[in-house]
């Protein structure tokens, strides 16, 4: 059942913002598209601070209804805002940054809340950090307290902006393992901008892709990532699949992943047997064969099902999309490569998987 409804029009200069929205009421959703296009008002707008036309409803509570008059303020949402920069409190240290809020609550939502930031805090790795000073911290340690502060008050919706993009690789890797424990231990939907394919690829659950002011696709990010009309463009185009650690391999130093019935080898990590994974499976990494290898370094071997063809970006180059078990796949060749194969839809073919990214 979706938990979020957005119907939203609005007009400034040259730019217009109009979405029709049902959002689902677990996991991340994330908003994608190029600069310009609308997803930060959209969050805006959610929270209160930017005004559009239309109708917002979260948790079947209406914060908008211009048909009856209805307009919830700001300060009445209940939303935790999370902006590029963490803005932390330079005063106060980090406890008193995350307590900061809970004044405004009754004394019995106070100690509901309390409980609620203490799991928060556990989840983002920031119980040892409550009495040092926020001056002290790395970037990526003051974009933890800000998010844990944004969760302080046990909001219905957690909105991020761009949270990461101040943060240089090596502190993005040191964060998205903390988004993703929010994403599966709390109840909380989160809505999520970014113009990362990284992150986009690591956290999605729910995907929409925006230009202009309006959604050009929208639905399950696994779905619209396995399309030839893709949101991804050069290197990045490539899927997602959602699998489980079956085992490590302590003599390759290797895990063996299970997707469906397909069995991905990739490098060994802590994650434990029965770790839910996500595997990036980038188009330029996937060669095409007739017949099975033989002899050939490349560990991750499959027969695939040819279903369509596209001509790619560059006139040079076709995107190929490949039935894989029950996953979908993506290859890019070029069209010299087609010629020569003879390739068709309804054919069975091999792939070589030369490189699979572990996103978790």
């Amino acid at each position: 059942m979706s938990q979020l409804r957005l119907r939203l029009d609005l007009r400034r200069d040259q730019f217009r913002l109009s979405v029709n929205l049902d959002l689902p009421s677990t996991g991340i959703t994330v908003l994608y598209g190029p600069s310009g296009s609308g997803k930060t008002t959209v969050l805006r707008c959610i929270a209160g601070l930017d005004r559009a036309k239309g109708w917002v409803s979260i948790n079947n509570q209406i914060w908008q209804n211009d048909e009856e008059s209805v307009w919830l303020p700001a300060w009445k949402r209940s939303v935790g805002y999370v902006f590029q920069e963490p803005s932390l409190f330079a005063h106060l240290n980090v406890e008193g940054n995350l307590t900061y809020g809970l004044h405004r609550l009754k004394k019995f939502d106070q100690i509901q809340a309390q409980i609620f930031l203490k799991q928060a805090v556990d989840l983002l790795g920031l119980t040892s950090f409550l009495n040092r000073d926020v001056q002290h911290l790395s970037g990526g340690e003051r974009q933890r307290v800000a998010i844990a502060r944004a969760l302080s008050l046990k909001p219905g919706i957690l909105l991020l902006d761009e949270p990461l993009s101040a943060l240089d690789a090596a502190k993005k890797a040191e964060i998205m393992p903390w988004l993703e424990r929010i994403r599966d231990e709390l109840t909380i939907p989160m809505i999520y901008v970014t113009h990362s394919p990284d992150e986009l690829a690591r956290l999605a659950d729910h995907l929409v892709l925006m230009k202009g002011g309006v959604v050009t696709q929208q639905g399950l990010a696994v779905e619209i990532l396995s399309r030839l009309e893709q949101p991804m463009s050069g290197d990045d185009v490539g899927v997602v699949l959602k699998g489980k650690v079956i085992e490590h391999h302590d003599q390759w130093q290797l895990m063996r992943i299970s997707v469906d019935s397909t069995q991905f080898w990739v490098n060994k990590t802590s994650l434990a047997p029965g770790s839910s994974v996500r595997l990036r499976v980038l188009a330029r990494d996937i060669s095409i064969c007739l017949e099975q290898p033989q002899r050939t370094s490349v560990q991750n071997q499959f027969q695939i099902k040819l279903l369509s063809m596209s001509q790619d970006k560059h006139p040079s180059q076709m995107l190929l999309r490949l039935q894989l078990d029950q996953q979908i796949i993506l290859a890019r060749v070029t069209c010299k490569a087609v010629d020569e194969l003879k390739l068709n839809p309804g054919q069975l073919l091999w792939a070589q998987v030369k490189s699979v990214a572990l996103m978790s």
